[in-house]
């Protein structure tokens, strides 16, 4: 493991970067933070995506100040599809492929917020994309290009901010013609894949982690990777 700087068009943010053993090249993944922070989860789940088979970097979006100061902005530029936190996220793409360890074949995955990215950037050079409840985002006609990249995404079934969606992100792909695998998970909730703390009063509020749920999404997800990911140069 190691914290590193990614360099950017105009300055250096903060990222977590994650190797898998053995030898390589292996594909890479770009890991987006939920809205909350920039924490020990996110650093806990790129760990998880090298342990299965791909160099995983995540950038922190609040890098320039903290989540008080900068989710504003990082959550305009998600609307506007533009901006210096979308230029953070081609940064740690770009930093990826220009590893000799790396095939260039990249994906992305994001949680909430980082979700939402997933989506916007599924266009933007990647080759498959995971949005775990993508939030934010209303209209999946403007969200998802037409040459939108391969799609895993997962929803909670109890989620009280995302009631719907997942069929309505499922018809939009159909309708595309984008491959996809689109799952909701009874049981659970909004963050149910991530390790977060509270989590009793989460669960009240239709939020918290289910380890059966989270381990299925998981599987699918690297499935799917396997299939969209090159494994080699």
């Amino acid at each position: 493991m190691a914290d590193i700087e990614v360099e950017t068009a105009k300055d250096r943010i903060e990222a977590r970067l994650e190797i898998p053993t053995g030898d390589g090249p292996w594909p890479g993944v770009v890991v987006v933070h939920d809205m909350t922070a920039f924490n020990q989860d996110i650093k806990n789940i790129t760990r998880k995506i090298a342990d299965n088979g791909y160099i995983a970097l995540a950038p922190n979006l609040y890098s320039r100040g903290g989540p008080v100061l900068c989710v504003r902005r990082v959550i305009t530029d998600l609307f506007a599809h533009k901006g210096r936190a979308i230029d953070d996220i081609v940064a740690a793409r770009e930093t990826l492929a220009a590893r000799e360890d790396c095939t260039g074949s990249i994906g992305i995955v994001g949680f909430c917020m980082g979700g939402g990215f997933a989506l916007v950037m599924a266009s933007q050079g990647f080759d498959a994309s995971a949005p775990f409840y993508p939030s934010l985002l209303q209209d999946y006609n403007k969200v998802v290009d037409d040459d939108a990249c391969p799609i895993v995404a997962s929803f909670g079934k109890r989620d009280p901010i995302l009631q719907g969606r997942g069929p309505k992100l499922e018809k939009t792909l159909e309708r595309k013609g984008i491959p996809h695998d689109v799952k909701v998970y009874d049981g659970v909730g909004h963050s149910f894949a991530n390790e977060l703390p509270a989590q009793p009063l989460l669960r009240i509020t239709g939020f918290g982690y289910g380890a059966e749920q989270s381990d299925d999404a998981w599987r699918r997800v690297f499935g799917f990777f396997d299939t969209h990911l090159t494994p080699q140069t």
